[in-house]
């Protein structure tokens, strides 16, 4: 005879199947277009123009799509760099610099504070497209056009706003009970905020960090604009080069190998700090 309770585990077990199942069925389609782009990218040139099903290499694994990858622009390692130097100084900057302004935001008190803070969060609002020809004359008045590092201080310029947003919340989280024991204690500012303070915001610098990481990993427009040379172009820019192929025939084996290419990092990325992630995203979205 079924009891009450084994009913009850019953039907325990069986929403826990439902959720488990609903969680893989939409992870298989989440993750089916990156496992399909990056098997196919093994394809051997015979192979690439076939229809992507069964996306696995039937005639074996082959290098041939990263091989021709590497003839376009400056090769393949080149753009990587660049890429890979624009995103991390990017990261870099946006994260001391938001740091900073969000402890300054949250704990201090100065003359039009919040006006400030509302403009900063209000240049949200205006397109980049539209301060882009501004950008671009002030980069060459600095000597700065056609550089990565100006394309840094671009990318930068563009992430504070919601950067700093993000880290005045969290600091805001924190209880001012902590930061006064600690001055009891005998820290001051700057030992306070990077030995007491920083520990406990890791999860907003994390969503901070990872967002500057993605837009300026996979920003195609500012590059094309504020870069001329070949030889500092980055990812989103050789791909549209990948894409448009030579005389009209498009080497789709290359287009899937610089996907993959463009797409693992941001993976790494988000999987290494996805811990932090939905903490700093959930603490900014309270305020």
């Amino acid at each position: 005879m079924t009891t009450k309770a084994d009913m009850r585990l019953r039907r325990k077990r069986w929403t826990a199947l439902r959720y488990h199942g609903i969680g893989l069925g939409a992870a298989f389609f989440f993750l089916a277009p990156f496992v399909i782009t990056l098997l196919s990218s093994f394809r051997p040139n015979a192979e690439a123009g076939l229809p992507p099903l069964p996306p696995w290499p039937t005639m074996g694994v082959s290098f041939d799509a990263y091989r021709a990858l590497d003839t376009f622009g400056s090769g393949i390692w080149r753009h990587m760099l660049n890429s890979f130097v624009v995103s991390t100084g990017t990261v870099f900057l946006t994260v001391v610099v938001s740091l900073l302004a969000g402890y300054g935001f949250s704990r201090y008190r100065f003359p039009l504070k919040n006006v400030m803070f509302v403009l900063i969060i209000a240049t949200l609002m205006i397109p980049f497209q539209s301060i882009l020809t501004p950008l671009f004359i002030i980069l060459a008045r600095l000597g700065l056009n056609n550089s990565l590092f100006g394309l840094t201080l671009v990318y930068v310029t563009l992430q504070l706003p919601f950067s700093v947003f993000m880290m005045r919340n969290a600091f805001d989280a924190v209880p001012k009970e902590i930061e006064e024991a600690a001055r009891i204690d005998g820290a001051r500012d700057l030992k306070l905020l990077v030995r007491v303070l920083l520990p406990l915001v890791m999860p907003g610098v994390a969503t901070v960090a990872i967002f500057a990481f993605l837009n300026a990993w996979n920003e195609f427009f500012a590059a094309l604009v504020l870069l001329s040379s070949n030889d500092n172009y980055t990812l989103p820019v050789l791909m549209t080069a990948v894409r448009a192929g030579r005389l009209g025939a498009i080497n789709w084996g290359a287009v899937q190998a610089g996907v993959a290419v463009m797409v693992v990092p941001c993976l790494f990325v988000f999987l290494l700090l996805q811990r932090y992630y939905m903490r700093g995203l959930m603490a900014g979205a309270v305020k």
